[in-house]
């Protein structure tokens, strides 16, 4: 089994940056694809940026060149830097991993979730 554990959310003002860390514990000796989701209250779980096994990243437009995703293999850490946030990225980050497949932006293709942590953009 793996647990897979988000943090870093926060506060943060409109043009700031923030780090969150997505740790995996347990079963950690496979390999497996790793992405970022995000849910907006109210709306649905919408994918962020994913990490291919072998450290190729992929980026939702609304993100791309402001977010990147990256991995520690020595901890089992995946990252997201966060850079020139908005208000509409106020959401709750989901860490989520999966053991076949690559990063896939649906949801229910991944076998393992944390609990999320959240993000806060003031304007």
């Amino acid at each position: 089994q793996v647990r897979v554990v988000e943090s870093g959310g926060g506060l943060v003002q409109a043009g700031g940056s923030r780090r969150l860390s997505c740790a995996a514990t347990g079963r950690t000796g496979r390999n497996y694809a790793t992405a970022w989701f995000r849910q907006i209250s109210g709306k649905d779980r919408e994918f962020v940026a994913g990490l291919t096994r072998s450290g190729s990243p992929i980026y939702d437009n609304s993100v791309k060149g402001r977010f990147t995703i990256s991995r520690d293999s020595a901890t089992n850490t995946v990252y997201l830097q966060m850079n020139n946030l908005k208000p509409v990225d106020t959401a709750v980050y989901y860490c989520a991993a999966r053991i076949i497949g690559g990063p896939e932006p649906t949801e229910g293709l991944y076998d393992y979730w944390g609990q999320g942590t959240q993000v806060t953009v003031s304007s």
